[in-house]
């Protein structure tokens, strides 16, 4: 088992107990929730007459089922507007803070949390949502957790969880221009397979890595999900901090000092010891589109859709169900492939630097007739800021609509789906059957810059190509 890395250190400082299944009772820092996975575990305390037992230590927001064009309430969707009612008596009984829409604060809960302070290093988070290895990046064990799960921490603020073990990957060298972190994650879950990460925990590392701002870091490990990992993670460096300092919720004056005193002493030792250790070059990566419908079906934006008999036999049965559903052939280029939709947001690339990066290619440019393209802000903190430097104005003269925040989508637990058959060029997360709210839509995921390209061509596009 591992030694010395960060993720021994923070499991061992949380932990409680060992119960006498062998599971750890671990302690947990924040707990974040939302719409969807909380109404059950609140009924589920009431009808057991608990309480929340540290309601301080919880935060929540809405974000999967806000409608990103008309916010007025009550929403169209009846089901919606229960959610959002469900939420607020919730919160308000249970004295939970909560960033409802118009507060300023309101957005996708992997986006509030760090943008605000209150993500940090060492912590132990969880959120009953898949993608909260989110936020890793900042040196947190972070893991999505289902809604009994939420009641347990609800009412206990621990979870019973098996040890993990730790996955060192090691992305080393340049990134070459017009690869982002996006790519790199592809490129690795690509390699290591949907299930690769199974039973471990990813810490990230290497000189591309370092390089990354923790937004590029949060792209990263917001995906580890997605390669079967239960979390992922890289080591708090001074980028981490720089982010954090002078955010609301983070430590202020000597609490400050002594806090990154403590972070640097939880970071993975020199001589550390992992179960397993990966390593790519960076030079390797290439811009990295889906083909299929796992987010491990990926290729180079130059490749061609790969050959059934290149695969291992037994990646072959769901490669032939993906042609199938996507309409794809074996050997095609995925190059030129319509598009029909394209979407630019969600909790893995809607933060800021998404849109600044998205912006410097739409300018100048038009959208291609027959694509519905649009902008998605992560919060209502990021939609103010891009407003503010003129991202807004700079996408609608290019042709896409601008958005309020949330989820939209990314799964479309609300009106932003995909008609039909559609085919959508997305900066989201997963490419499953009906994931983007059509039994037979189909997802391709790509880099928000990517996105950009495939809007203005009507195509897939390499975004190397594109001259801003």
């Amino acid at each position: 088992m591992s030694k010395g890395t960060l993720f021994d250190k923070v499991w061992q400082a949380h932990t409680v107990s060992v119960l006498p299944s062998g599971q750890t009772q671990l302690f947990i820092g924040l707990h974040l929730i939302h719409e969807v996975t909380s109404p059950q575990a609140f009924a589920m305390l009431r009808d057991r007459g608990l309480k929340v037992l540290y309601p301080d230590r919880t935060v929540a927001t809405v974000d999967h089922i806000v409608p990103t064009e008309n916010q007025a309430r009550p929403f169209v969707d009846v089901l919606a507007e229960e959610m959002m009612q469900s939420l607020e008596q919730n919160a308000k009984e249970n004295n939970i803070r909560f960033y409802n829409i118009g507060s300023g604060n309101q957005g996708i809960v992997h986006v509030i949390a760090p943008e605000q302070g209150l993500t940090q290093p060492g912590m132990t988070i969880a959120c009953g949502d898949s993608h909260t290895s989110t936020h890793g990046a900042f040196g947190a064990i972070a893991l999505g957790i289902g809604t009994s799960q939420v009641r347990d921490v609800l009412a206990s603020q621990t979870l019973a969880l098996s040890k993990l073990k730790v996955r060192r990957i090691e992305v080393n060298g340049e990134l070459p221009p017009g690869v982002y972190a996006k790519d790199v994650i592809l490129h690795i879950i690509r390699h290591l397979g949907v299930k690769g990460g199974v039973g471990y925990a990813y810490e990230y590392g290497g000189s591309a890595i370092a390089a990354m701002s923790i937004e590029e870091r949060m792209t990263l490990c917001n995906m580890s999900i997605e390669g079967g990992a239960r979390c992922g993670y890289v080591n708090p460096d001074e980028t981490t901090y720089n982010y954090l300092k002078g955010r609301d919720f983070a430590p202020k004056g000597d609490d400050w000092d002594k806090a990154v005193e403590w972070w640097n002493s939880i970071r993975s030792d020199g001589d550390a010891e992992y179960d397993d250790v990966v390593q790519f070059n960076a030079a390797d990566i290439s811009p990295t589109v889906t083909w299929g419908i796992t987010p491990g079906q990926g290729i180079g934006v130059a490749e061609c859709i790969p050959a059934l008999d290149s695969m291992p036999e037994s990646e072959q049965a769901i490669a032939s169900e993906a042609y199938k559903y996507m309409q794809l052939q074996p050997g095609q280029p995925i190059v030129g492939t319509k598009i029909d939709v394209c979407f630019v947001g969600s909790c893995t690339n809607g933060r800021l630097s998404d849109l600044r990066e998205a912006a410097k290619f739409a300018k100048g440019h038009k959208v291609a007739n027959g694509v519905k393209a649009f902008i998605v802000p992560g919060s209502e903190r990021v939609k103010q800021q891009a407003e503010a430097e003129g991202l807004d104005k700079i996408f609608e003269a290019a042709g896409f609509e601008w958005r309020e925040a949330g989820c939209s989508m990314c799964l479309a637990m609300n009106p932003d789906k995909l008609q039909g058959d559609q085919i959508s060029a997305s900066s989201s997360n997963r490419n499953f059957k009906g994931r983007q709210g059509s039994s037979t839509g189909r997802t391709l995921l790509m880099s928000p810059a990517m996105v950009i390209a495939a809007a203005i061509q009507g195509k897939v596009a390499d975004v190397r190509e594109l001259v801003s």
